[in-house]
């Protein structure tokens, strides 16, 4: 008996599947096939999609009444939600001034030093309630579901005493239960508050006394690991007993130096690591041996203005799996749009528009363990999906600097759409 859909999507110009990688993020070759149907179709019930191909195959698997709700799809392109793997989503503040300091020629590490930087986000943080992280929070969400993102991940990191971390950590469930966005959480170690007299001081508590108290709020285990921050050994420390507990590992590696980072999150089989600007050549082997997922993130090497990005298109073709995230944070990549994400990765990563697409969907995924669920377009998966006022996949990176999403479904409900009539747009 055929299953009655609720919602078919039909006519798409182009339906980006991203199909059969399920279980292991695409490599190489594989990151240029989007496995395109051409006047493809999706149906849905209640969450799931129920069928995926050309309108003739769909209809022969699903049964569609008058209570079916059915969006054209003619001249768009319909694919998977964005999945942004590593956002720091909750905080207080703004960072404008600093902004103008870099304007000025001060650097990030500069800044950290004097006490701003991530100290100045931690001030405000603490300072702020729950519902007031919730308020400022949610606002961002909303527009990152413009934008056609349906699951991210959220790191703590900004509060750094065991009181302030685990509200941020709070704030991130209710979000979870308040937002149509999934919000993956990870407790992220991110810098030595002040009250600490060293380094070593705080990587002893957070081992002894803060992960304990964490567990069970957090999925994942991050952690800053570059000079001036955390070194190898105190980043190995926290992630090791953090495995113990439970956790899974991500690391921040390389981003402002070669501080070896790749390879001690490839050591570890940690499911990511983030930024990799300064990655070697031994990093890039490392992680494609072990297959650890590299979470590139152009977005906050074009905002510092930084002279090297990621050799993302060496990572490709030497088998290491690549993903794409925002970073989206108050001091080095305040945007919540994955789509500028995907422009500055054509860009400045020199990857193509298929591999950005890939990166940002089926492989954000498996950054966030979730690739059985989210990623593809295939029956049985969550049905998150978009449909973009665009032709083709090629013009989702070219047209930049806009929106052109048209509808975002979310688990199977419209939670976004944009009506486009002589020049003017209605959410």
């Amino acid at each position: 008996m055929k299953t009655f859909a609720d919602l078919i999507i039909t006519g798409a110009n182009e339906l980006l599947t991203l199909a059969g990688h399920s279980s292991e993020p695409k490599t190489g070759k594989q990151m240029k096939n989007l496995d395109i149907i051409e006047k493809g179709a999706v149906a849905v019930s209640k969450d799931i999609i129920i069928a995926c191909g050309t309108w003739e195959e769909v209809t022969d698997e699903v049964s569609i009444s008058s209570n079916t709700l059915e969006i054209d799809a003619t001249n768009k392109v319909v694919m998977p939600g964005f999945i942004d793997c590593h956002t720091h989503l909750v905080f207080a503040g703004s960072r404008e001034e600093e902004f103008e300091q870099r304007l000025m020629g001060a650097s990030y590490l500069d800044i950290l030093r004097s006490g701003g930087g991530i100290l100045n986000t931690v001030r405000a943080t603490r300072a702020a309630s729950k519902d007031e992280l919730i308020n400022k929070s949610l606002g961002h969400l909303d527009t990152m579901l413009g934008f056609g993102t349906t699951t991210i991940e959220a790191k703590s990191g900004y509060g750094l005493t065991i009181e302030d971390e685990l509200k941020q950590l709070q704030v991130i469930k209710e979000l979870n239960c308040q937002h149509p966005i999934d919000l993956i959480p990870t407790f992220l170690v991110h810098t030595t508050p002040p009250e600490f007299n060293t380094t070593g001081e705080y990587i002893d508590f957070v081992i002894n006394k803060m992960l304990v108290n964490i567990q069970g709020m957090a999925e994942n285990c991050d952690i800053f690991c570059e000079h001036d921050v955390f070194d190898l050994a105190q980043s190995e420390g926290v992630l090791t007993a953090a495995q113990k507990l439970g956790f899974k590992s991500h690391i921040h590696a390389d981003q402002l130096s070669d501080m070896g980072g790749a390879q001690l999150a490839a050591r570890l089989n940690a499911t990511s690591a983030s930024h990799l600007d300064y990655i070697s050549s031994t990093g890039i082997d490392a992680m494609a041996k072990s297959g650890t997922i590299a979470v590139l993130i152009p977005g906050a090497s074009f905002f510092l203005d930084s002279d090297t990005y990621p050799p993302a298109t060496d990572m490709i073709s030497r088998g290491v799996a690549v993903a794409l995230a925002t970073d989206f944070n108050p001091g080095s990549c305040p945007t919540e749009s994955m789509q500028i994400i995907l422009t500055l990765a054509c860009i400045k990563l020199k990857m193509s528009p298929a591999e950005v697409i890939n990166a940002a969907t089926i492989n954000a995924a498996h950054a966030i363990n979730r690739a059985g669920t989210i990623g593809s377009l295939e029956v049985g998966k969550q049905a998150d999906i978009l449909v973009l006022d665009v032709p083709n996949y090629q013009s989702i990176p070219y047209h930049f600097g806009v929106n052109t999403v048209g509808t975002v479904i979310k688990k199977g409900k419209i939670k976004v759409t944009v009506m486009k009539n002589n020049d003017k747009e209605n959410v």
